[in-house]
C-alpha cells in the first residue's frame, strides 16, 4: 500500500539532486537534506516489505529493481570510455555488475560513474538491512546512535580501511541513522516519541551540525555534502521532524499535474538519477550544436530547463527497464495510477486475523432494495441461532431468534407484565405477541428519532 507522502518526500528530494547538481548551490544542502531524506524513505519501504515477506525474497527484489537500470547504464557507458582510450582494469569491472564498491571510470566519463555512490550505499544498506532491522526490534532508539558513535570514533582514531571499502565504510556511518530512522517510521515508534523529544532532540541535532561546520568547512563553504559529520547530524534532525509529523495528502492529491509528478519521479527515479548527470554534461554540447550558446541572463533558466528536457528523453529512451525490474510491461512513459489511501505516517501493521477463527459477518454497506421494508431486510440478513432450552416461568415458543427475544421478556407469574417498547433492528413481522392470560399485546417499533 503506497504512503503518499512518502512518495512526496521522495519525489521532493530527486528534484533537489537534480537542481543542486546542475547549479551546486551549497545552501541546498541546508534547506533539504536529499540524501538523507531519501535513505530515510527507502529504510521505512524496506522495513515495510519485512514486515510482509521474509528477508531473501525482499533483499532480491531490491536488487532486481536496483540492478538493471545500473546495467543498461553500463553497456551505454563503459564501451563508450573503452573506445575512447580508456583502459579499463577487468577484476574492477565486476563492481558494473554488483557495486559492492564504486565502479570505475574515466576522468572523461565522470559525469557518469561519480553519482554511482548512491547505488553502491544503497546496496549495502539493503544487504544489511535484514541484521539492522532485528537488532533494532531489540535494542530500538540506541541503534539510532550507533552511526553517529562511529562517525565519533573514526574522527578520534583516523582509522581507515583501503579506498573502497573506506568509502562504503563513511557513506554507512553518515547515513545510517537515516535509515534506521526509516525503521521508526514504518513500526510506529516515531509517531509515538513525544512531539517535544522529537521536537528539540531535532534541534539539538542541528545545532549540533552547523557548530561543527562553522569549523570544518569543506571546499565550498556550508556545503554538507563536503563534511560528512555535519550532513550525519543535520539529516538526521531533517528526517525526524518530516517522518514524525505527516501532513494531510488529501488536498495535494488533489492538484492533479502534481500528484502525476510525483507518480512519474516515483515511478522512474532509480533513472532519473542514474542519468541526469549526463544530460547536465550534454547541455553546453547541444546549445553550441545549435548555435543559442549566448544566452546572457537567461542562461540559468534556459540550461536549468533543457536539464529537465534531456533527462526527460533519458527517461523515455531508457526508463522502461525499470519496468521490466519490476515485472510490469515496459512503458516508454509510466502510467499513472491514482494513489490508494494510506495509514498515517508510523502506524504500525495491523494485525492479520487468525486463520483458526471463523470469519465474521460483513456489514452490508449497501442500500436496501427499493420498496424493501427495513424489518424485512433484518429478518432476511438475520444469521440462525441454535434454539435455547425452556427455561421455568416461561414459555418456549420456537428456535426463531426474534421469537426468543420476545419469550425473554414475556411477564412471568408475580411480575407486572413488560411495557411495550421501541427496539431497532428487532425482525418480527407481526404487530401483536401473547401475553399471560391469552391476551393480545401491541408492539409499536419505533426508529432513533421516535417515527413507526
Amino acid at each position: 500500500m503506497r504512503n503518499r507522502y512518502l512518495d512526496t518526500l521522495r519525489a521532493a528530494a530527486i528534484v533537489r539532486v537534480v537542481v543542486y547538481h546542475h547549479f551546486g548551490w551549497a545552501w541546498l544542502s541546508l534547506a533539504l537534506p536529499a540524501m538523507g531524506v531519501m535513505f530515510a524513505v527507502a529504510g521505512s519501504l524496506t522495513a515495510a516489505s519485512l514486515d510482509r515477506r521474509p528477508a531473501g525474497p525482499v533483499v532480491l527484489s531490491r536488487l532486481r529493481r536496483l540492478l538493471p537500470p545500473l546495467w543498461l547504464l553500463g553497456a551505454v557507458v563503459v564501451p563508450a570510455m573503452i573506445t575512447t582510450g580508456w583502459t579499463a582494469q577487468p577484476a574492477r569491472l565486476v563492481f558494473w555488475v554488483l557495486p559492492l564498491a564504486d565502479p570505475p571510470g574515466s576522468a572523461g566519463a565522470v559525469d557518469a560513474w561519480e553519482p554511482l555512490w548512491y547505488i553502491r550505499a544503497y546496496l549495502w544498506f539493503v544487504l544489511l538491512t535484514p541484521l539492522l532491522y532485528a537488532l533494532w526490534k531489540r535494542a530500538g532508539w540506541a541503534l539510532v546512535a550507533l552511526p553517529i558513535a562511529g562517525i565519533v570514533v573514526l574522527d578520534k582514531t583516523g582509522f581507515t580501511l583501503p579506498d573502497a571499502a573506506d568509502s562504503a565504510m563513511w557513506d554507512l556511518v553518515t547515513y545510517g541513522a537515516c535509515w534506521i530512522v526509516g525503521f521508526a517510521h514504518r513500526d510506529g515508534r516515531l509517531a509515538r516519541l513525544h512531539p517535544a523529544i522529537a521536537f528539540w532532540g531535532a534541534v539539538g541535532l542541528g545545532a549540533a551540525a552547523l557548530f561543527w561546520q562553522a569549523g570544518h568547512q569543506g571546499e565550498d563553504a556550508w556545503d554538507l555534502n563536503d563534511v560528512s559529520e555535519s550532513q550525519a547530524l543535520w539529516s538526521l534532525a531533517f528526517v525526524l521532524l518530516v517522518l514524525r509529523w505527516q501532513p494531510d495528502m488529501t488536498r495535494f492529491a488533489a492538484i492533479r499535474p502534481l500528484d502525476r509528478l510525483v507518480s512519474l519521479l516515483n515511478g522512474r527515479a532509480v533513472t532519473i538519477y542514474l542519468w541526469h548527470n549526463i544530460a547536465i554534461a550534454a547541455i553546453w554540447p547541444v546549445l553550441e550544436f545549435t548555435g543559442h550558446d549566448d544566452l546572457g541572463r537567461l542562461e540559468g533558466p534556459v540550461t536549468l530547463a533543457m536539464t529537465f528536457l534531456l533527462t526527460g528523453v533519458a527517461v523515455v529512451a531508457f526508463g522502461w527497464v525499470e519496468d521490466l525490474a519490476a515485472g510490469r510491461a515496459p512503458r516508454l512513459w509510466p502510467a499513472y495510477q491514482p494513489p490508494r489511501a494510506q495509514p498515517d505516517a508510523g502506524e504500525p501493521p495491523r494485525a492479520q486475523p487468525d486463520a483458526r477463527e471463523p470469519p465474521r459477518a460483513q456489514p452490508d454497506a449497501g442500500e436496501p432494495p427499493a420498496g424493501e421494508p427495513i424489518t424485512e431486510r433484518i429478518i432476511r440478513d438475520t444469521p440462525p441461532v441454535a434454539p435455547r432450552p425452556p427455561q421455568q416461568g416461561r414459555r418456549h415458543l420456537s428456535a426463531d431468534p426474534v421469537t426468543e427475544r420476545i419469550v425473554r421478556d414475556l411477564p412471568v407469574a408475580g411480575r407486572p407484565p413488560v411495557q411495550p417498547r421501541g427496539h431497532e433492528g428487532v425482525p418480527w413481522a407481526g404487530n401483536t405477541a401473547p401475553q399471560q392470560g391469552g391476551a393480545p399485546l401491541p408492539l409499536r417499533f419505533t426508529g432513533r428519532d421516535g417515527a413507526p
